[in-house]
């Protein structure tokens, strides 16, 4: 029998340990992980099982894979719900799998296929330097911004502006669903991409046109083109540190603050300022991180900030700083998605 410390219930045990020692050594491996979603994702495996369940070898022969080593990466992948192996030895969608298929309705494929890219696991790879020098481990490994990057990298940034706008369709019509336009007429969504939330926003409210803002090579890509939004809408390349279009009654910054330090958040944000009617509205959507030890994907969001972009994930407090130092007064707090809360201000 094992004697307990002072001040302790008991001392572990021996299968605590083992059991602590196991979970320890999962997040030291986590990455290993994160290689074969990504791997399975290129593959698109996923869609192989969209008929029904596979084996190995008829994935690999269909993918173009070794299967022995396909067998195995997806053996490990079901471990944690990515696919399901069967007796037969046949592999078979999952729910966890459904997203990796490219016709999900809320399909991830390609924002997963991205994240693990050589510049975003690149730049992981030297977060220990980021902490150490408070700098951008993607800045200090390539010597420019993650964005200016996007920017000359056609390949890369095609694919990137793509995942992106993968991830933005799976969270756009929830947060379209809780924002309230009965009172406005028109609305620019500033950064906002190809423009899903916005097109979102239009389909839910016929009332409204709207704007949307973003550098060149990216709303030259734009999903706004639809019959049922024909003459409510317009793209316009921008830089959003300068200007924003004047006039609209609500105004949208969707994911786009995370991605910058505090003074580019201010200088965007006064953009926004300048160009509001007295009776605009500003919707910041963010994730916001809440105290405490659980998880969060805004703590993760912050890692990827940390590591590729010079930004970072905020508190709620922290937001509400921001929007006070560039003379807005918050209104309201709406939290649609663990992903994306909302806080709407005006100008103060």
């Amino acid at each position: 029998m094992t004697s307990a410390h002072p001040g302790t219930v008991g001392a572990p045990t021996t299968s605590d340990t083992s059991q602590v020692t196991g979970e320890l050594l999962e997040l030291a491996l986590g990455y290993v992980y994160s290689a074969a979603l990504h791997s399975a994702a290129r593959f698109g495996i996923a869609d192989q099982l969209t008929d029904g369940p596979r084996t190995a070898d008829e994935l690999a022969l269909a993918v173009g894979a070794h299967a022995p080593h396909l067998y195995r990466m997806l053996r490990f992948l079901a471990t944690k719900g990515v696919f399901r192996e069967d007796e037969s030895g046949r592999f078979h969608l999952t729910p966890l799998a459904e997203p990796l298929r490219t016709d999900a309705k809320r399909s991830l494929r390609d924002y997963i296929r991205v994240r693990g890219e050589v510049p975003f696991w690149e730049s992981a790879g030297h977060l220990h330097d980021a902490v150490r020098t408070g700098t951008t481990a993607f800045e200090s490994l390539h010597g420019i911004p993650f964005y200016d990057y996007v920017a000359t990298d056609r390949d890369f940034g095609a694919a990137f502006n793509s995942s992106m706008a993968a991830f933005s369709e799976a969270l756009s019509n929830d947060i379209a669903g809780a924002l309230d336009f009965s009172g406005a007429r028109s609305v620019v969504d500033v950064g906002g991409g190809r423009g899903g939330l916005l097109r979102s926003v239009l389909r839910r409210n016929p009332h409204l046109t709207g704007t949307l803002v973003d550098l060149e090579n990216v709303v030259a890509g734009h999903v706004l083109d639809c019959p049922d939004l024909t003459g409510r809408w317009q793209a316009e390349a921008g830089d959003f540190f300068v200007s924003v279009p004047s006039g609209a009654d609500v105004y949208l910054l969707k994911h786009v603050l995370a991605s910058w330090p505090d003074e580019q958040c201010l200088r965007i944000l006064r953009s926004c300022r300048e160009a509001m009617p007295e009776h605009g509205r500003l919707l910041v959507v963010n994730a916001m991180i809440p105290a405490g030890n659980e998880p969060h994907p805004g703590k993760t969001v912050d890692m990827l900030m940390m590591t590729v972009l010079n930004g970072q994930s905020r508190t709620r407090t922290e937001y509400e700083a921001l929007l006070t130092k560039a003379q807005f007064t918050i209104t309201s707090l709406l939290e649609p998605s663990p992903h994306a809360s909302v806080l709407e201000a005006a100008i103060g």
